[in-house]
C-alpha cells in the first residue's frame, strides 16, 4: 500500500516551481470543477468561478487520482484477514502517520480521525476532565464556540488587535479560580475576515497560566503551514472538506493523557478491546488507549486516504509558493473592493493585518443575499452570504448596520432583532487569477449598474424570478 502514498504527485513539486517561475505567478493547483460551465439568466455559458473555499473547497485532482487508484482495493479496516483488508488498513494507519507529519506532530502526540472540525471539538469536549474551565473568544466560529456547555465557560469579548486578544486571555487566566484543569479554546484564520490569529501568543499566555489550549486550523491548514511543535499547542483540529479532500473527514491531532483518560466518545466495536460478560449479568469492557478508543465503528478510510492525499500534495507543492500567490490573490481583491465606496470590508484587527484568503463585506444599498444572488446569476460566481456560522462576530463587525431589503427580502431575524448579513468570498491553492479578475469586475458592476434581472424570495433564499 505504500506505493499508494508514494505515488508520483499530479501537481508541481516545489522546487520546480521555485526555479521555474516567481512563486506569487505560479499557476493555481489542479482542482476538479475547474472546466465546469454554468447557464447565466442573461442569456449564454460561463466557467464557474467557485469563491466559497472557505465552506468547501474543491478536491484536488491529485487527491482525486489517488482515492480513485485506491477504490478497487478498497476493503475493511482493522478487523479483516483478507489481502485488501490488511492492505486498506496499512493505508489507513500510514495515513495516520502522513497527516502526524503534515502539522509537525510531537512524537507522543495521537492522530483520531473524526467526521469534520466541528466532530473533533466535540470530541474533545466530550473527553475533559472534571470542572474544567473553557476559555473562548466570541469570535470563535460556532464549531469552536459551541461545544463546550458541559464545562464551565468564560467568553472573551472580541479584540480589535492580536495584542489584546492575548491581554484579554491572560487577564481571564489570571482571575480563575486558582484550581482545576483549563483550555483555551482559539481558531489560527477567522472563517469571516480572513485575519490571522497570534496562536503562538495565545498558547504562551495559556500555558503561563496552567491552562492547555486547542487550535481551530480549518481555515489556517488549507492555506499556510501549521506546526503543532511550533505553535505549541496542545491540540489542533481541521476538517478534510477545506483541505481540497472531500468524503467527510476530519482530524483531532495533540496530546493523548485526556483521550486516553476518559469514556470512549462512541461505544462500539473497534474502540473496545475486549469485551466479556460478568456472572451478574453485565458486562466488562477494556478499552483501547490508542487512538481507536475513539474511533468506534468502521472508519471512513476513503476520506481519512484523502486527507493524506492532499496533506502530501500540499506539502509537495510548497506553502511558500501557495502563501505568496494567494497574497497576491487577496491584494486584487482588496484593491478592487477599496476602489468601490459602497463597499465596506469587515475586519477585526484592521487592513494591516495578516490575513488568508477569506474576506467578507456589505454593499450600501443592497441586501446581502440579494448581491450574492446576482452574483451567481449574472456572472456565474459562487459566494456565500449571511452570518457564516459566527454569528456574534459577524453582529459585532456590523454593529448596528441594517441591511437594505432590495429586491429580495432579508433573512429572517430573531425576534427583536434587525436582519442582519453579509457577503463572503475565499479562495485558495486552486483558484485561477481570471475568478478573481471576473468577481471585482461584477462587484463594480453591479454597484455602478444594478442588476440586470429580476429576483425573488424563495423559500428563504433570493433567486432570479422567472
Amino acid at each position: 500500500m505504500s506505493a499508494f502514498l508514494n505515488a508520483a504527485p499530479a501537481v508541481p513539486s516545489a522546487d520546480a516551481t521555485a526555479t521555474a517561475v516567481d512563486p506569487a505567478r505560479a499557476e493555481p493547483l489542479a482542482v476538479l470543477g475547474r472546466d465546469v460551465t454554468v447557464p447565466l439568466v442573461t442569456g449564454g455559458e460561463v466557467t464557474y468561478a467557485a469563491l466559497d473555499y472557505a465552506a468547501s473547497a474543491p478536491a484536488l485532482q491529485r487527491v482525486w487520482d489517488d482515492v480513485a487508484a485506491y477504490a478497487p482495493y478498497y476493503g475493511s479496516v482493522h478487523r479483516g484477514a483478507g489481502y485488501l483488508s490488511q492492505l486498506s488498513t496499512d493505508l489507513f494507519e500510514q495515513s495516520r502517520a502522513a497527516v502526524a507529519e503534515f502539522l509537525d506532530c510531537r512524537p507522543a502526540d495521537q492522530v483520531v480521525f473524526t467526521r469534520s472540525t466541528t466532530d473533533s471539538l466535540n470530541l474533545l469536549a466530550a473527553v475533559l476532565p472534571a470542572d474544567c474551565q473553557v476559555f473562548v473568544f466570541e469570535t470563535e466560529h460556532h464549531a469552536s464556540l459551541l461545544p463546550w456547555s458541559d464545562a464551565r465557560v468564560t467568553y472573551l469579548d472580541a479584540p480589535r488587535t492580536p495584542a489584546e486578544a492575548v491581554a484579554l486571555l491572560e487577564r481571564a487566566l489570571a482571575d480563575r479560580e486558582p484550581y482545576g484543569p483549563a483550555l483555551v479554546c482559539v481558531t489560527g484564520a477567522s472563517n469571516v475576515t480572513g485575519e490571522l490569529w497570534p496562536v503562538r501568543e495565545l498558547a504562551a499566555a495559556a500555558h503561563a497560566h496552567g491552562a492547555r489550549i486547542v487550535l481551530d486550523a480549518a481555515q489556517l491548514a488549507p492555506h499556510h503551514p501549521v506546526s503543532v511543535r511550533e505553535l505549541d499547542v496542545d491540540w489542533v483540529a481541521f476538517s478534510g472538506h477545506k483541505l481540497y479532500a472531500p468524503f467527510g473527514s476530519g482530524v483531532l491531532a495533540g496530546r493523548a493523557d485526556w483521550l486516553q483518560e476518559a469514556a470512549p466518545y462512541l461505544a462500539g466495536g473497534g474502540a473496545s478491546r475486549t469485551v466479556a460478560r460478568r456472572e451478574d449479568g453485565g458486562v466488562d469492557v477494556e478499552w483501547h488507549t490508542t487512538a481507536a478508543r475513539h474511533e468506534a465503528g468502521s472508519p471512513n478510510v476513503i476520506g481519512v486516504y484523502a486527507i493524506a492525499s492532499a496533506c502530501r500534495a500540499l506539502s509537495e507543492a510548497g506553502f511558500e509558493g501557495l502563501v505568496a500567490r494567494e497574497r497576491r490573490l487577496i491584494a486584487a481583491v482588496r484593491e478592487g473592493l477599496a476602489e468601490v465606496p459602497e463597499v465596506r470590508v469587515l475586519s477585526l484587527f484592521g487592513d494591516d493585518a495578516p490575513r488568508v484568503g477569506v474576506i467578507s463585506f456589505v454593499v450600501d444599498g443592497w441586501n446581502s443575499s440579494h448581491f450574492a444572488a446576482a452574483l451567481s446569476a449574472e456572472y456565474g460566481i459562487g459566494v456565500r452570504d449571511g452570518l457564516f456560522c459566527a454569528h456574534p462576530l459577524v453582529r459585532t463587525l456590523l454593529g448596528g448596520e441594517t441591511q437594505e431589503p432590495g429586491a429580495c427580502g432579508a433573512p429572517e431575524a430573531a425576534p427583536g432583532e434587525r436582519s442582519l448579513n453579509a457577503i463572503r468570498v475565499s479562495f485558495g491553492a486552486g483558484t485561477p487569477d481570471e475568478h478573481v479578475e471576473r468577481f471585482v469586475r461584477a462587484v463594480r458592476e453591479l454597484v455602478t449598474d444594478g442588476a440586470r434581472w429580476q429576483y425573488r424570495t424563495e423559500e428563504g433564499r433570493c433567486v432570479p424570478a422567472v
